[in-house]
C-alpha cells in the first residue's frame, strides 16, 4: 500500500515530545502507513521532519496556520520547506456568514497563487459545516467549489464528514474531478440500536460507508493520496485502530 497515508491528528495523545514523535512514527510505520499528513507541529518542524523521514515517513501535506499563511507567507513557506511537502494546508475554518466565506476565499485564492509560484499547492480541508445552506440557497462547500482556484488550489475531502453533512460522498469526488490530491478516508457507524443512537467516526470497514463505490470514483478522478483519519470514537487503542483500517484496505491495493 504504497499510497496509503495517516492524518497523525488520529495520534494527537502521543505526540507532545520529541521521543513520543520518534516512537509515534515507528509504530505508525509498522502498521502499515508509508505517508502522514501534519496537524500542527509540538515539536520543531525540522525536527519533525527529520524523524519522520528517519522512520520511513513521506509528509504529503499539512493542516497548518493560515492566519500565518495569509499574514508572513515567506515563514509559513519555510515551515514547510523544513517538512519537504508541496501541500500547505489549513485543517478547517469557521464560517458565520456568506461574507465570511467570500472573505475567506479571496484570502485562499491570495495565498494559492503565492503556493503555486513556490512550487506548492493550497489545500482546504472540510468537515459538515460546509453543508450549511445560506440565505443565498448556496452551502459553504458549493460556494468554496466555485470560488477557490482550481489552478492553484486543492479540496482535501473528508468522507466522513461529507456524508454526515448530508452530501453524497462519491457525487462530490466527481464535482471535484482533478481537485482532491488527497482525500481522508473515514467511516461512519450507529453507536446504538435504539432511539437514543448517535453518528461516530470508527474504523475503516467498521462503519457503513460504501467503500468500493468510493474507492472507484477516487481510481477515476484523479485522487493521488488516500489518507486514513480517526478523530475519536475508538474501539480499540490509537494504533490497533489505525492497524485495522490499514488491513482493510489493503484489498484495494492502494
Amino acid at each position: 500500500m504504497k499510497n496509503l497515508g495517516l492524518q497523525i491528528y488520529t495520534c494527537r495523545d502521543f505526540m507532545h515530545t520529541e521521543e513520543d514523535v520518534r516512537e509515534t512514527f515507528r509504530k505508525v510505520r509498522d502498521a502499515g502507513y508509508t505517508m502522514i499528513q501534519t496537524a500542527g507541529c509540538e515539536i520543531p518542524y525540522e525536527t519533525y521532519g527529520a524523524l519522520a523521514a528517519d522512520a520511513g515517513l513521506q509528509i504529503i501535506g499539512t493542516h497548518d496556520n493560515f492566519n500565518l499563511m495569509v499574514e508572513d507567507f515567506d515563514e509559513s513557506l519555510r515551515l514547510h520547506k523544513l517538512l519537504q511537502t508541496d501541500y500547505m494546508g489549513v485543517g478547517g475554518y469557521s464560517f458565520k456568514s456568506v461574507a465570511d466565506v467570500e472573505e475567506f476565499i479571496e484570502k485562499a485564492n491570495a495565498v494559492g497563487r503565492k503556493c503555486a509560484a513556490n512550487g506548492k499547492v493550497f489545500t482546504y480541508h472540510n468537515h459538515n459545516h460546509e453543508f450549511y445552506r445560506w440565505e443565498n440557497g448556496k452551502t459553504t462547500m458549493e460556494m468554496l467549489a466555485e470560488g477557490l482556484d482550481p489552478e492553484t488550489t486543492s479540496f482535501v475531502l473528508d468522507t466522513y464528514w461529507v456524508q454526515a453533512g448530508g452530501g453524497d460522498v462519491v457525487s462530490w469526488i466527481e464535482k471535484l474531478t482533478g481537485r482532491i490530491d488527497i482525500i481522508h478516508l473515514k467511516d461512519m457507524r450507529i453507536t446504538k440500536p435504539g432511539f437514543d443512537r448517535q453518528q461516530a467516526i470508527t474504523e475503516i470497514g467498521a462503519g457503513n460507508m460504501d467503500w468500493d463505490r468510493i474507492i472507484d470514483a477516487c481510481r477515476r478522478t484523479g485522487v493521488k493520496y488516500y489518507v486514513v483519519e480517526q478523530d475519536n470514537g475508538y474501539r480499540y487503542n490509537c494504533f490497533d485502530s489505525i492497524r485495522r483500517s490499514a488491513e482493510y484496505l489493503k484489498k484495494y491495493e492502494i
